[in-house]
Parts: C-alpha cells; structure tokens; sequence
C-alpha cells in the first residue's frame, strides 16, 4: 500500500503547484491514501473552508495541521463536522474539531491519521508525548496503519518523538519548519520516519514568504506583512510504501518535484 504525504501547502502559489503536479505523480505512482497539511493553504496563513474542498477535489484524502489553523475563524464551524479536516490532538478539548480519525483509502483498507503538535518554541499545550498513546490505543481498535503528523519546531523533539513512537505506528512525519530534511528513515520497529517532510511553495522565498519581506523584519525588528513567494514552486513531502497486515512502514521515499520536473 502506498501513501503520500505532501508538506505543509503555502499560501496560492503552493495551492497551485499541487494542483499542477498532483494528478501527474498520481499518474506515476500507485497511490492509495493521500494526506496534506494544509494550515498555511490560505495566504500563508490558516485554512478556509473553499480551500479545503479544493484540496479535497484535488483527491487529498486527510488535512492535517497545525498551530496556524486558528488564524480563520470562519472554519472554526467546520471543525467538528468535516472530520477528514484535522487540528493537532494535544490542545484542549474543549476546542472545536478533532485530532484523529480513521479513513478508507482507495483500496478499501482502513487508515488512521493523528495530528499532533510539540511544545519546544511553542504554545505550552497538553503534552504530546503523554496524550498521543491513548489516541493511539483508540485509533488502533480500527486500523492496523497509522500516520502521525508531529508539527513541531524542535529537531530534537521530533526525533524523540520518532523513537518513543517506534514499533507504536506506521510513520511519524514532521512538520511545521517548511525546511526539508534528509533523514527519512524506516527506524527499528517498522517505523517510516522523517524530521521534516518541508513545503509545497516557492523556494525563492524565506520558508516560503517573499524574501525581501522576511529580510526587511529581520533588518527592522517591527512588523510587516507577509505575502508568499511566488517562483521556482516545488511539491515536497514523502511516499511511503507501508503493509497492511503488519502495520509497519517498508520504505520511505523524500519527494521534491519542481514545475519542470512534469510537462
């Protein structure tokens, strides 16, 4: 079985390169089950509800999040009734939304997603490590497959997080820092793990904003606005090859698709 990650979606420009490349990599690859995180899918910032059904008719099965899925407030609604729309597990429950969930993929074998988020140059939240186990234990009544989206801005954190998870779930992928890692890994326990699967966006840019922008708020220390960069897009995430019956990850594959890599 095979599924496909794509790192966090920025803002248009990341919205359009996935629409451009998707039904080609799809067209390559056997895929069964796709996930994105969409928290900056709007302008850089949050998600709305007409940006998540775009995804979904790009055939995304799951979005996922991350600290920024608060920053609309008109999807604050949707969040309890579109369940394939994730926010991170870890912060309060008296949140709208869900963390997890348990979905169908193409081939008809059960996947559970588990959006998590760390603490380490973050919100202080619930605990990640000491909540998501539980979630686990639910999700796994379900589905043998689990894919955990740790959105995290610490390496060491999301490394930790990888072992702790290790012979625990299918994948652990990290995301949040938009900066992709080359670490991808099947740890001891079957496992599939990556630090950071990075971004869908341009790389001209600073993280994905206009670098001129990010560089101005560095030289200022005051507060402007960010706008996403727009040239040289790139799709990134990972393609993981993963067996139902054991739960485990097989391989692991780093994905960085530039424009010019489909015509």
């Amino acid at each position: 079985m095979r599924i496909l990650f794509i790192a966090d979606i920025l803002g248009g420009p990341g919205r359009k390169v996935v629409g451009q490349l998707l039904p080609e990599l799809l067209a390559d690859e056997k895929v069964d089950f796709i996930i994105a995180n969409g928290e900056n899918a709007a302008g850089g910032f949050g998600l709305t509800i007409e940006l998540a059904e775009e995804l979904f008719g790009l055939g995304v099965d799951v979005i996922t999040s991350g600290n920024h899925i608060w920053d609309r407030k008109e999807l604050y609604p949707f969040l309890d009734s579109r369940k394939n729309i994730l926010r991170p597990v870890n912060y309060p429950p008296d949140n709208p939304g869900h963390g997890s969930g348990v979905f169908t993929a193409r081939n008809g074998i059960p996947m559970g997603v588990i959006n998590l988020q760390g603490r380490v140059f973050m919100k202080e939240i619930d605990c990640p490590f000491r909540g998501v186990l539980p979630v686990i234990a639910e999700v796994k009544k379900e589905a043998d497959l689990v894919l955990v989206d740790f959105h995290a801005e610490a390496t060491a954190e999301k490394i930790a997080m990888g072992w702790y998870l290790d012979g625990r779930v299918t994948a652990v992928v990290g995301t949040h820092t938009h900066v992709q890692t080359a670490d991808e890994r099947i740890l001891p326990g079957g496992t599939g793990y990556i630090t950071d699967a990075g971004m869908s966006g341009s790389v001209d840019g600073v993280i994905g904003i206009k670098k001129e922008l990010a560089i101005r708020r560095f030289l200022s220390q005051t507060p402007n606005r960010f706008q996403p960069a727009d040239s040289n897009l790139a799709l990134m995430g990972v393609l993981l090859t993963v067996d139902p019956t054991t739960g485990r990850s097989n391989s692991i594959e780093r994905l960085q698709l530039s424009q010019n890599d489909y015509k």
